[in-house]
């Protein structure tokens, strides 16, 4: 697997994850909910995997 690869596979799976935390904690989830839950944690999934690079040294 290739470095994007990599970088792709654990931004998805940080995507995936914290996704399903933000719809444990809400009750009701309308469509604009979700997608605005989900952009968010998009956001944060990539800045997880920035921050875990940095803090790898490579």
């Amino acid at each position: 697997m290739g470095r994007a690869a990599a970088a792709a596979a654990e931004v998805l799976a940080w995507w995936l994850l914290l996704t399903g935390v933000w719809l444990v904690f809400v009750s009701t989830v309308d469509d604009l909910e979700y997608l605005v839950g989900a952009s968010a944690a998009l956001l944060a999934a990539v800045a997880a995997q920035a921050a875990r690079r940095a803090m790898s040294g490579r």
